[in-house]
């Protein structure tokens, strides 16, 4: 199973303006169990910030983006040195990814940030995710780490997604403020009553409350991925909502698969380009489900870039499948009827094998 787990600062500090050693090493622990299983895990983590103010001895600073970019520049490297060192204990190597919402929404940097994440997961790594706040402007920042790690999510197709705070998840009112407040242990739909229950509670320590959890959530389960608002201080919390522990979380169910996510957002995605493809590609695609190698590709129509959609059409010009390219037009046409093989020695580098994968193709013919 992919995992993306998002761990708070409320969650990273135990509600304190301290970073919690312990509480990050009992998270980290609980992590490196699911590791072990065999999941792919990522981990979005705040607390850069909380950790730049420690440093600094708790100044009084202006609330704005600069001193806030400051505390992240100083926090960072602070934050991933004990990510390093705890998870160094269980032997599992980590990485520190910083992301921007350019990075997420742009077509060419989501799809590379993607690629680079995959790969690390394959590699049996984890990526430590955190958002740029050194460099990124307000116009580029996704705003909190909730809806980053939802967007995480969606882009490497994760199978869940564990958002760790300080509550149990929704409830039909406040909890710290009504004590008949009602736990909510599964939503099957985000809809106006759901967001009515959100308010907009925070802690002093976070960024994000119930709000951009509930925001979170609907853009993950859009995507394909189920997602849960879990206790960070239940013990093993991890694996018992995996388990279906209803009683520490709220599960918010996916709306749909990431195959039909995928087929309809390349269906819907205005093909920037033509590839012509011989008679023995068209039957490796339709009866043999294999992906579109170069050396099937007999023409190279229009101009684009890597992963822009194209319209794959067969030697009778009937349209085969719509399909995320891994080169491009220039690239294409150097390729074109070669051998997976020879890519590097003709590109002098390479972007794999196959120029459409078939899980990043809808295939229109039967």
């Amino acid at each position: 199973m992919r995992i993306v787990i998002k761990l708070g600062t409320s969650t990273l500090t135990g509600g304190t303006p301290h970073l919690n050693k312990q509480r990050i090493l009992e998270m980290v622990q609980q992590i490196a169990r699911l590791h072990a299983q065999g999941h792919e895990i990522t981990l979005i983590s705040s607390g850069a910030v909380a950790a730049g103010r420690e440093r600094l001895g708790f100044p009084e600073l202006a609330p704005d983006v600069p001193a806030k970019q400051m505390l992240s520049a100083i926090g960072q490297s602070r934050l991933m040195h004990i990510y390093e060192d705890l998870f160094d204990i269980f032997h599992i190597v980590v990485a520190q990814v910083l992301l921007s919402g350019d990075d997420l929404e742009v077509r060419t940097r989501r799809f590379n940030a993607r690629e680079t994440l995959r790969t690390l997961l394959n590699h049996r790594i984890v990526p430590v995710i955190n958002e740029n706040d050194t460099t990124a402007t307000e116009e580029v920042r996704v705003g909190d780490n909730d809806n980053l790690s939802a967007r995480v999510a969606s882009a490497i197709e994760a199978d869940a997604l564990i958002l760790v705070t300080d509550q149990p998840g929704l409830f039909s009112a406040d909890p710290r403020q009504d004590t008949n407040a009602r736990h909510i242990p599964r939503v099957a739909a985000i809809d106006a009553q759901i967001w009515a229950l959100a308010g907009a509670a925070g802690t002093q320590q976070g960024t994000g409350g119930m709000l951009t959890k509930l925001q979170a959530a609907q853009l993950a389960t859009r995507s394909g991925v189920t997602t849960y608002i879990a206790l960070g201080t239940a013990s093993d919390v991890l694996a018992r909502v995996l388990n279906g522990d209803g009683d520490i979380c709220t599960r918010f169910e996916a709306l749909e698969t990431h195959l039909e996510t995928r087929k309809r957002w390349m269906l819907l995605d205005k093909a920037h380009g033509v590839v012509r493809i011989d008679a023995g590609a068209v039957k490796a695609l339709l009866a043999g489900g294999k992906s579109l190698l170069p050396v099937g590709i007999t023409t190279v129509e229009d101009t684009f870039e890597r992963w822009e959609t194209l319209l794959v059409i067969g030697p009778d010009g009937k349209r085969v499948a719509y399909g995320l390219t891994n080169y491009n037009s220039d690239d294409l046409r150097k390729i074109r009827g070669v051998k997976s093989s020879k890519i590097s020695e003709v590109l002098g580098y390479s972007y794999g094998d196959t120029v459409i994968h078939r899980n990043n193709m809808v295939l229109l013919e039967k």
